[in-house]
């Protein structure tokens, strides 16, 4: 794989802001001779090694089986799979049984589970980690539930980084792409404490007056909260920026030393929540509650794929609360001042989403991942792994 070398990078305390990358070349060849400017190249073999140490996670509700399938069939093969299932008890058995043919077939192992498994909410408990769960005693329903469980369960199976891949993705080229754009992220990382995000080359949309593909660059949501975003760090440093075009990442990775430390966000708002984390916790503005970090610095990384990004229509009646769930998380920042706070009202009050006088609700913060004790989560799962390993 061949990328743009980052052209700049915007500096917040001890963070850095990678500028967009493209992709180039999606298989670069034998390296040969080692490019150390405008331009990186990654050999297969170096692809394969960081994506031993990587399993992705995939999140799915309900989704069709065979959108769910073409998911499973574009993940490399190296990278272990971790489906985190909230569908229907009849679902998931379905997911479970195609999940088993596919593992058969291609030869490797994969983990599933359910976010209503009791005997995954009782681990958590003894794990100490009870925040995911709600008044049923079971762990809530949510995203970002969901991504816990996926970490915790990646690190439980001595992984390094930690993918998503939404499980509504109609190409498995694209799927492909992103799981490897991930690698060659970390593998471009100085720091263990590093996140790639991936950034959309198109997002098609169909013209429903021609019946034909219209590829769109932004999202309405993802626009907004972008500018939101880059103003909460512009008021912090005097200069403006529009470094963050990825603020609504639902594909991105963390190594688990930097999941590790991060809050997560329910609902739309997890991944503006982790930059927003990351830009109070790191960048120098707030005391910094991890010392550690300071040596090594905290690396985001931005890349646009090749592939455009096609998943199932969920509908128009979402994105009034998305937008106003994933600005909250700008809004309600301990780096946000009147003017940040303002700009978000306004963009809100303007799409609808929010009435005069209202402010938006903060979002729920889960503790990070590192808080639970996984040697007694390891414990607990113990003469159980049959219920989530696969072949």
């Amino acid at each position: 794989m061949r990328l743009e070398s980052p052209r700049h990078t915007e500096r917040f305390g001890v963070v850095k802001l990678h500028e967009v990358q493209k992709v180039l070349e999606l298989d670069s060849g034998r390296v040969r001779d080692r490019e150390q400017g405008a331009v990186r190249q990654f050999g297969d073999e170096e692809i394969r090694e960081a994506l031993e140490r990587m399993a992705v996670v995939i999140p799915t509700k309900n989704e069709r089986l065979k959108l769910f399938e073409g998911v499973l069939s574009g993940v490399p093969h190296e990278a272990l799979v971790i489906v985190v299932s909230n569908s229907s008890p009849e679902r998931f058995q379905m997911e479970r049984d195609l999940l088993e043919d596919f593992c058969r077939l291609t030869e490797r192992q994969a983990l599933i589970l359910h976010q209503k498994d009791p005997i995954l909410a009782e681990a958590l408990r003894k794990a100490g980690y009870t925040e995911v769960l709600g008044e049923d005693g079971l762990v809530r329903s949510g995203k970002a539930e969901g991504m816990v469980l996926g970490l915790l369960f990646s690190r439980l199976s001595g992984k390094n980084y930690t993918g998503f891949i939404d499980a509504d993705n109609y190409f498995p080229g694209a799927v492909w792409e992103y799981v490897r754009v991930y690698a060659a992220g970390f593998l471009m990382a100085k720091s263990p404490y590093a996140m790639v995000r991936i950034l959309w080359r198109y997002k098609p949309k169909v013209d429903l007056e021609t019946e034909g593909l219209v590829f769109k660059k932004w999202g309405r949501v993802s626009e907004r909260n972008n500018r939101a975003l880059n103003a909460l760090i512009s008021a912090n440093t005097s200069f403006e920026t529009d470094v963050i075009k990825t603020a609504n990442a639902g594909e991105h990775a963390l190594s688990f030393d930097l999941a590790a430390l991060l809050p997560l966000a329910s609902g739309y708002a997890v991944e503006p929540q982790e930059l927003v984390s990351i830009l109070e916790m790191f960048g120098g503005i707030l005391p910094v509650p991890y010392p550690e970090v300071l040596e090594h610095g905290v690396e985001v990384f931005q890349v646009e794929t090749r592939n455009p990004h096609f998943h199932e229509n969920k509908g128009e009646e979402h994105v009034a609360e998305m937008l106003k769930t994933c600005l909250s998380t700008v809004y309600h920042s301990r780096l946000a001042d009147e003017e940040t706070k303002n700009l978000v009202l306004e963009e809100l009050r303007r799409a609808g989403a929010l009435g005069e006088g209202e402010v938006p609700p903060p979002p729920r913060l889960l503790p990070p991942v590192g808080t639970a004790d996984l040697d007694a989560l390891r414990k607990a799962l113990k003469g159980h792994g049959s219920r989530y390993v696969v072949y």
